[in-house]
C-alpha cells in the first residue's frame, strides 16, 4: 500500500464475486497475496471443480474465502438425480455455500423453490435467475417475481445471469446491457440482496456509477479484481467524478 493516506476507508464495500476457470493453488496464492482483501466469494465455474486435480489443495489455499461451485454443475447433479450425493460431497470438501440455478436446463418453478429451501437448511444458498440461452428473454416482472420468491425461499443472495462473457440474461447477445431491465429489478428488490454478474469493465463501471461502490458484482475474472477495486474507490477515470467528487447519478 502507498505510504500516504487518501482517506478512502469510508467507501462502501460491495461483494466481489470472482469466477475461477481452473487456476491452480500457486496461482491462487499469488492472487490472494495481491488482492485477497478485495475478494469475497470465489465461484469454481460450472463443472471445473469436478475435473480439477488436487481440488482439496486448492480449497485449502482458499480456506478463508466463501467458495461455491457453479450453478451449472448443480443442474447436472439435479438432472442425474444425485442431490444427496452432492450434499455429502460438498460437506466432505468443507464447502458451506451452494449455488442453485436453472439457466441451462428447465427445473419446474416450484421444485426450484423447494430445492432452495431444502439446501438452505445446511448451506448458504446463492440462487441465480436468468437463462444462459441468449435468445431467451424474460419480462422484467418475471425477473422481479422470481427473485422475490427465491429470497423468500431462503436464498442469501440472488445472482442475475450474464454468463462469463456478458452475452445473456441482463445482457443482450451483442454484449449491450439491458439497463431498463436492471432498473426495473432494482426498483422492486433491495440491491443489497442481489449480485449482478458484470464480467466486463464497462458493465462494472456502469453499476458503480449507477448504484454506488457498495454494489455487489459477480463473475469478475481474477485479473480484474484490482481494476474493479479502483473503480469502487474512484481511482480510475471511469468513476472518479461519481465516487470521489460526489457526482453519482441516482438510481432510477
Amino acid at each position: 500500500m502507498p505510504s500516504f493516506d487518501l482517506d478512502l476507508s469510508s467507501s462502501p464495500k460491495g461483494l466481489t464475486h470472482v469466477i475461477d476457470k481452473g487456476l491452480g493453488p500457486r496461482a491462487w496464492e499469488d492472487v490472494l497475496e495481491t488482492c485477497g482483501d478485495s475478494i469475497d466469494i470465489v465461484k469454481l465455474g460450472w463443472g471445473t471443480a469436478y475435473v480439477t486435480q488436487n481440488l482439496r489443495r486448492k480449497l485449502d489455499v482458499l480456506r478463508d474465502k466463501r467458495v461455491v461451485i457453479g450453478g451449472t454443475f448443480f443442474e447436472v447433479v439435479f438432472a442425474k438425480g444425485k442431490l444427496d450425493e452432492y450434499k455429502r460431497w460438498l460437506s466432505e470438501l468443507g464447502l458451506t455455500y451452494v449455488e442453485i440455478s436453472d439457466g441451462a436446463i428447465e427445473i419446474p418453478r416450484e421444485r426450484k423453490l423447494e430445492l432452495i429451501t431444502e439446501f438452505a437448511r445446511d448451506f448458504t444458498v446463492l440462487s441465480e435467475v436468468g437463462s444462459k440461452d441468449a435468445e431467451v428473454v424474460f419480462a422484467p416482472y418475471e425477473w422481479v417475481e422470481w427473485i422475490k420468491e427465491e429470497l423468500a425461499a431462503g436464498a442469501w443472495k440472488v445472482i442475475t445471469e450474464a454468463r462469463e462473457g456478458g452475452t445473456a440474461g441482463i445482457f443482450r447477445p451483442t454484449g449491450e446491457m439491458r439497463t431498463g431491465l436492471i432498473d426495473e429489478i432494482a426498483h422492486e428488490v433491495d440491491v443489497s440482496d442481489l449480485i449482478f454478474e458484470a464480467p466486463t469493465k464497462s458493465a462494472q463501471a456502469w453499476f458503480v456509477k449507477h448504484f454506488g461502490p457498495g454494489v455487489n458484482l459477480g463473475n469478475i475474472p481474477p485479473e480484474e479484481v484490482i481494476p474493479l477495486q479502483t473503480l469502487r474507490l474512484g481511482l480510475r477515470a471511469d468513476t472518479l467524478k461519481e465516487v470521489l467528487l460526489g457526482e453519482q447519478s441516482p438510481a432510477s
